[in-house]
């Protein structure tokens, strides 16, 4: 184990290892052990474990709480131990399409030339973000990949490990029994790649383009040629005419571009060979990074440049406001009432974060917050009128009367005055539905209400349901009132 650790410590540049860790423990108060688990993985781990590294699984491995582990990578990005890659993954082969180091550059559609396949990204799906381990602290052979070998390219960097097929094992393991040759072909070179061709179907891939060629292999089918030449030419495939039977084949490919060309041939099990469809393992999406409160304490800087936005698919919105606020102005002045606001703002947030949660802006004394989940936005909420009511307990009457509403669907994430912020008909309805709330009520849609987990965490509270029309809303809505238990 010693010479292992000092095998990798040779790569590793102390002084700022040990300076950026420092910053890292200083960042917050964390969990014991945290930060002593990431500089273990930094000095011990090997090159695949510091590439893409996806903090939900670390998580897992560590037994860190995800929230933490989220906010301990995005502290180390900070701190400059490592570098934050947003993903665009191929829904159908787990294959990176597009890497970007930066939110700004990130666009949504793309297009995999693996599967010859065009998507739209929203930031539910397809879109992840992962931490790779800064080259100023510690060298891997992923920081140059055109100098990696085809196989690390293909399978290591290229491929994710986190689709999986329906019998549990992840696609990229099954895609390495497929591969009968993988190399790298330099510009202007020709290679003869032999074959032992078995029934089904041999399927030639450039890695980078769309360059491919097909051949069904099948009995009696007459003489195989003994080679088969193909011609790649800046994404483009031309190969031979040939009927190929069980057998040896060579296919002598010659790259005529001006690039290299990571290039495989695949074995497939038939002619009509489907995919299975995948599921993929649990990552930090970028959903969850927009609702993660960190991320927007200290990536201020974090835009949207897409001019549509990003997709959102399923997103819970809430927003509060306070009841009376003008008249407590006027009684206790404006500098302390804002002060007060202040106090009022600051449990709003700890509810927030504490229910994976992020304040997206506040609007006078009115909060917006989005959640990943129904119940965790609606836990918050209660958690932050029970807040209120300690605020009001110190006091000599109730200035703080809360009003919340929240609302659950889809909405199109942007860059508004400089902040990231969620539009769409998703946020006109959290707001309108909060204006329909009483003081100490919280209102929600049936989206809300209908929600997973939702039903158990409303159970001790009185009920009530009205129908309601809203501004700009075609049809009648439901709305639940939730008032206090009695107890």
């Amino acid at each position: 184990m010693i010479e292992v650790l000092s095998r990798y410590n040779a790569m590793i540049d102390e002084k700022k290892l040990e300076e950026r860790l420092e910053m890292v423990e200083k960042a917050k108060s964390w969990s014991p052990r945290v930060v002593s688990r990431l500089e273990m993985l930094l000095r011990a781990g090997t090159d695949e474990a510091l590439h893409r590294i996806n903090p939900i699984e670390f998580a897992k491995e560590k037994s860190i709480a995800e929230a933490e582990a989220i906010d301990l990578f995005l502290h180390a990005c900070v701190a400059g131990l490592f570098d934050m890659d947003w993903l665009l993954v191929c829904p159908m082969c787990s294959d990176v399409v597009e890497s970007f180091r930066s939110l700004r550059k990130l666009h949504t559609h793309f297009h995999c030339h693996l599967c010859q396949s065009d998507y739209d990204a929203a930031l539910d799906d397809y879109i992840t973000v992962t931490f790779t381990v800064s080259p100023a602290v510690r060298s891997i052979r992923f920081h140059t990949p055109d100098a990696l070998s085809a196989w690390d390219y293909v399978f290591h960097y290229k491929l994710t490990s986190g689709g999986i097929m329906p019998d549990g094992v992840p696609w990229r393991e099954a895609a390495k029994e497929l591969v009968r040759v993988l190399t790298r072909i330099e510009p202007g070179s020709t290679v003869n790649l032999e074959v032992d061709a078995a029934e089904g179907a041999l399927l030639g891939q450039d890695f980078e383009s769309d360059a491919q060629f097909f051949f069904p292999v099948a009995m009696g089918t007459g003489a195989t040629p003994s080679h088969v030449p193909v011609m790649l030419d800046h994404g483009k495939c031309v190969a031979a005419t040939a009927n190929i039977a069980p057998g040896k084949v060579v296919f002598e490919v010659h790259n005529a571009g001006t690039l290299p060309v990571v290039f495989g041939i695949l074995q497939l099990p038939m002619a009509t060979f489907l995919r299975p469809r995948l599921h993929f393992s649990p990552s930090l999406s970028g959903k969850r990074l927009l609702t993660t409160q960190t991320f927007r304490d200290i990536f201020r800087s974090e835009v949207i440049s897409a001019t549509e936005g990003i997709a959102v698919l399923d997103i819970t919105l809430v927003f509060t406001d306070l009841k009376g606020s003008t008249a407590l102005y006027e009684r206790i002045g404006d500098l302390n009432a804002y002060i007060q606001v202040q106090r009022h703002f600051q449990h709003l947030l700890d509810a927030t974060v504490r229910h994976n949660g992020a304040v997206t802006k506040t609007i006078g004394d009115a909060v917006m917050a989005a959640f990943l989940t129904s119940a965790d936005a609606v836990q918050a909420t209660l958690d932050m009128r029970e807040a209120v009511d300690q605020l009001n307990r110190d006091r000599l009457q109730r200035d703080f009367i809360l009003k919340i509403g929240v609302h659950r669907g889809a909405a199109i994430a942007v860059t508004l005055n400089e902040r990231l912020d969620y539009f769409g008909q998703t946020v006109n309805i959290a707001a309108r539905v909060q204006n329909l709330a009483d003081g100490d009520e919280i209102c929600l849609t049936e989206e809300v209400y209908g929600a997973p987990a939702v039903a158990e965490i409303i159970a001790p509270y009185p009920t009530a349901k009205s129908e309601v029309e809203l501004k700009g809303v075609s049809k009648t809505m439901s709305v639940y009132h939730l008032g206090r238990t009695t107890s």
